[in-house]
C-alpha cells in the first residue's frame, strides 16, 4: 500500500477541512456546548446549598426514578452527590459520542461531496493510488481529526465536571471505568459508523449540504440512546458499553465492506 500517497492525501484534506467556515464551526462548536457548557448548565441546575432537609416532590420523584443497578453503584453518596454523579457520569454518557460521531460526519460529507462542489474530484480520483488507498485516505481524514476531538474533549469534560462538581463531591470522582471503555473502545466505533455511512451518502451526491442532511440520520440512534438514559428505560454500565461497542464494531465491518465494495473510481468520474 501506498503509505506516502494516503499521508498525502490526508494532509490535502485536513487543510481544507481548516479553511472551511461550514466544516470547521460544527467541528468547534458542538464540542464547546457539551464538554464546557453542558456540565456547567446541569450543576448549576442543582441548589447551591445542597437538598433542603424537606425535598421538593421533583426531587423526590427524580431519586425514585434512578434504576436499582445505578442506585447500588452510587451507594454512599448522598443525595445530592447522587443527582449529580447520574447527571453528570451516566445520564451525559451517550451524548459524548455524538461529538466523534459528528465530526467524522461532517469530514465525510466534505470528503467527496465537497470535492464535487469545488471542482477538485477530478484530479482526485486520477492520482497514482489504487481505489482501496483513496477509500482509506478518505476514511482516515476524517476518523483521526474525530477521534483526537474525542479525547481532547474527553480530557476538558474531566476537568470541567470536577471542577464544577467540587462544591458537592469534595474530591476527584470523574471518570470511571466505565467512561474509559465508552471513550477506548464505543467511541472509535461511533465515529468509524459515521464516516463509513457519509462517504457512501456523500459519494452519490452534488453537494456538501445535501449530504450532510441524509447523512445526518446516523444521529438518530444516540439520540435514542440519550432519550433511553434520561427516561430511565436504561442506563450505561460496563456490561452495556462493552456490547454497545461490540455491535457497533459489527455493523462497522458491514458498512466499511460495502463501502470498499461499491467504492469504484469510475463510477465517481462518471457522476462528475
Amino acid at each position: 500500500m501506498n503509505t506516502r500517497a494516503i499521508q498525502a492525501i490526508i494532509r490535502k484534506d485536513l487543510q481544507v477541512v481548516t479553511r472551511s467556515k461550514a466544516v470547521m464551526l460544527p467541528i468547534i462548536i458542538l464540542p464547546l456546548v457539551f464538554f464546557v457548557i453542558l456540565p456547567i448548565f446541569f450543576v448549576a441546575l442543582i441548589p447551591s446549598d445542597g437538598l433542603p432537609a424537606a425535598q421538593p416532590a421533583e426531587l423526590e420523584e427524580f431519586l425514585a426514578q434512578i434504576p436499582v443497578g445505578l442506585e447500588q453503584e452510587m451507594a454512599g453518596y448522598t443525595d445530592t452527590q447522587k443527582i449529580v454523579v447520574f447527571m453528570l457520569v451516566y445520564m451525559l454518557a451517550p451524548m459524548f459520542l455524538i461529538a466523534p460521531l459528528m465530526v467524522a460526519s461532517v469530514i465525510a460529507a466534505d470528503s467527496f461531496a465537497g470535492e464535487r462542489e469545488r471542482k477538485t474530484l477530478e484530479a482526485l480520483v486520477y492520482t497514482p493510488t489504487t481505489d482501496l488507498e483513496l477509500f482509506t485516505a478518505k476514511m482516515l481524514a476524517a476518523w483521526i481529526p474525530a477521534m483526537i476531538v474525542a479525547l481532547l474533549g474527553f480530557i476538558i469534560y474531566a476537568i470541567m465536571v470536577n471542577i464544577s462538581a467540587w462544591p458537592y463531591m469534595g474530591r476527584i470522582f470523574f471518570p470511571n471505568a466505565m467512561w474509559l471503555v465508552l471513550v477506548l473502545w464505543v467511541a472509535p466505533a461511533t465515529a468509524a459508523l459515521g464516516l463509513g455511512t457519509m462517504v457512501l451518502v456523500s459519494s452519490r451526491v452534488k453537494s456538501f449540504q445535501e449530504a450532510y442532511q441524509l447523512g445526518g440520520v446516523v444521529v438518530l440512534p444516540v439520540i435514542m440512546l440519550v432519550v433511553a438514559q434520561a427516561t430511565g428505560v436504561m442506563y450505561f454500565n460496563i456490561t452495556l458499553v462493552l456490547l454497545l461497542g461490540t455491535v457497533l464494531w459489527l455493523i462497522d465491518a458491514l458498512v466499511l465492506g460495502l463501502s470498499v465494495r461499491t467504492f469504484q473510481r469510475g463510477e465517481i468520474i462518471a457522476r462528475l
